[in-house]
This record gives structure tokens, C-alpha cells and sequence, in this order.
């Protein structure tokens, strides 16, 4: 792979003598993650390389191709929202398959840690607000230069859910009771949407000490309602274990809501964001199983699909409050 990578990032970084310290990183269910070296005369410049997991990413129904999430990226940056800067983005020729190469930014993406250690306290006091702003720039951003994002109103959004529950063809009474909730109190369409992370999370937020440094993993990306990610951060499965605070399990969803408007964010509906809180728990708790499906027929026997799979269980419970938590009785 080193002469690949050199081959490639001869025409973006001209120069480049030697390509070390090739590594994985620890990467998500349909990327994998590598960290390496271009070394020229001068030095060594660290720098990521993301690129499709084998043919998983080709077998997703949702998500843009890595492509379009390079271009996405540069958007973003160009907006302001703090993202790492893109090198490259690989052609077939490369040899690498899909993906890009971008910049190395130094910081912690777990969430255990930066929920839990000391050195995070200070970052923490003021993530929520700092998530705030964040979005409010991802929202802004006109995104009518990208092609390749699809455009979900509210319907369609729980119709592409719904779909995917029935493709599962592993029915649930909890699951039932919810989107008959959604469908009862279905929010109204939206005369403009907005660009929308769709994966807006501790895991995919590369943090320091001090601040947020980076958003990560865009694959989520599309045009929508940006209540979806107000609400999408704050699902109990997000929280990481800190569920009595709402926003990531760091802050308050008063908090964000306030830093989102002061940072020109759009009106807060809280309604449309609790409706979001509920659709996005469903749709984790659908992935969950659909995970536990990949690894009991062997098409992905890892430990990780096993166990995220088994998770379907946790998302019934938070369903069952969210419901509760709306006046909703079967």
C-alpha cells in the first residue's frame, strides 16, 4: 500500500519522497481508517487516508459515496466548520479503491474518555454550546455545489426507516407502537431543507482538552430538516452512559438549543426535535438488529457486529420512555 499512496499524493503534494508508519486506526462499521507519513526533503507530514471497509460500503443502502463526502467535507471547511483539511480524493487508477486523503488532526474521538477523564472536564463544561455553534455553520452551508445528496422531507424520511424495518423481516411490538407515534404526529414539510451531518455524535467529534478540533465521519450527509441532528445528539444511545445529561451525555439540550440560535441556527422547535429523538432511536435500534442479522447468518461474524447487534433490546426500553415521555398509551 505505500506505493500506492506515494504514487497517489505525487500530483496533490509534489515532493514526497517515502511514505512510513502505516497503521490502522480504529475505524467505523463501513470505513477503515489509516494513519501514515509523506516524508519529503523537509520532513514527515502525518496524514489520514479513509477509504471503504471491502464491499461494505458498497452494500449500504443510505450514505453517500466517499466521494461526495470528500467534497462535503470541503464545504464545510470553507464554511468554517471545523473539519480536517482534504489532500486528496482517490481515482480508480490509484489503486485504493474509494476514499480520501486528508490531514491528521491530533485529539480524542472515544467516548468513554471524554465523558470520564479529569483532562476533559474543562472541554466538557462547554462542548454542548460548542456543538451548537458547530451546527448551526453545518446548516447554513448551501450545499446546492454537491451533487449526490439525496433530500428527505420528514415522510419520507420515516418512510426510508420503515422500509428498512420491513426489509429486516425481524418484527417488533415496540417497534410498531413508534411509528405509529411518528405517523400520528407527523411534523409538516419544510420550505427549505438544510445540509445535515446525520451522524452528528460523540465518536464522530474530535475534541482536545481545550475545544472542539473536528467533525468527523460525513457518510450521513443529506438535505433535511436540522432538527434532525439537534435531536440525533441527544438519543439516549449517544449519551454513552451519562444519560441524565441529555446533549452527548456532556450538557443540556437548553444549552445547545441557545448556542445553536445565538451562532444563527435556525428556530428551535423542541417538538420537532423530540420527533427526530424518537425516528433516530428506531432507526439505531433497526441498524442494532440489523447488525445482529449480518453476524448470525455469517455474512459479518465480528465481535462487533455481535455485539452492537445485541443492542436492539436497549433501544426498545428508550422507545418505550420517549413514548412514555409524549403522553402515548397503546
Amino acid at each position: 500500500m505505500e506505493d500506492l499512496l506515494l504514487h497517489a499524493l505525487d500530483g496533490p503534494m509534489p515532493g514526497v519522497q517515502r511514505i512510513g508508519g502505516l497503521r490502522p486506526l480504529s475505524g467505523g462499521a463501513v470505513q477503515e481508517t489509516w494513519l501514515f507519513e509523506a516524508g519529503d526533503a523537509n520532513g514527515a507530514v502525518p496524514l489520514v487516508l479513509r477509504r471503504a471497509r471491502g464491499s461494505l460500503r458498497a452494500d449500504r443502502t443510505h450514505g453517500i459515496d466517499l466521494s461526495t463526502e470528500a467534497n462535503v467535507v470541503r464545504l464545510a471547511e470553507q464554511g468554517n466548520v471545523p473539519v480536517p483539511h482534504i489532500r486528496y480524493v482517490l481515482r480508480p487508477e490509484d489503486g485504493l479503491g474509494e476514499g480520501f486523503i486528508m490531514d491528521f488532526v491530533e485529539g480524542e474521538t472515544i467516548p468513554r474518555r471524554i465523558l470520564r477523564d479529569q483532562a476533559f472536564a474543562p472541554l466538557r463544561a462547554g462542548l454542548a454550546a460548542e456543538c451548537g455553534e458547530a451546527l448551526a455553520s453545518i446548516h447554513r452551508l448551501d450545499a446546492s455545489s454537491v451533487s449526490g445528496l439525496t433530500a428527505y422531507q420528514p415522510a419520507a424520511a420515516i418512510e426510508r426507516i420503515d422500509q428498512d424495518y420491513l426489509a429486516l423481516d425481524a418484527p417488533g411490538a415496540v417497534f410498531e407502537l413508534a411509528f405509529r407515534w411518528l405517523r400520528d404526529n407527523m411534523i409538516p414539510d419544510l420550505e427549505r431543507l438544510s445540509l445535515v451531518h446525520g451522524d452528528f455524535r460523540l465518536g464522530n467529534l474530535l475534541v482536545g482538552p481545550d475545544r472542539l478540533r473536528a467533525v468527523l465521519d460525513w457518510e450521513g450527509a443529506h438535505l433535511g430538516d436540522p432538527h434532525e441532528d439537534l435531536g440525533y445528539i441527544a438519543i439516549t444511545s449517544w449519551r454513552f452512559g451519562e444519560i441524565d445529561r441529555p446533549v452527548g451525555g456532556f450538557g443540556s439540550r437548553d444549552v445547545l438549543f441557545e448556542a445553536y440560535e445565538r451562532a444563527g441556527g435556525h428556530a428551535v422547535d423542541p417538538a420537532r426535535v423530540h420527533f427526530w429523538e424518537i425516528a433516530y432511536t428506531m432507526n439505531w435500534g433497526i441498524q442494532c438488529a440489523q447488525m445482529a442479522e449480518q453476524f448470525l447468518t455469517g455474512a459479518d461474524p465480528s465481535v462487533e457486529r455481535g455485539a452492537i447487534g445485541r443492542r436492539r433490546s436497549e433501544t426498545e426500553l428508550d422507545l418505550l420512555n420517549l413514548l412514555d415521555r409524549s403522553g402515548f398509551h397503546a
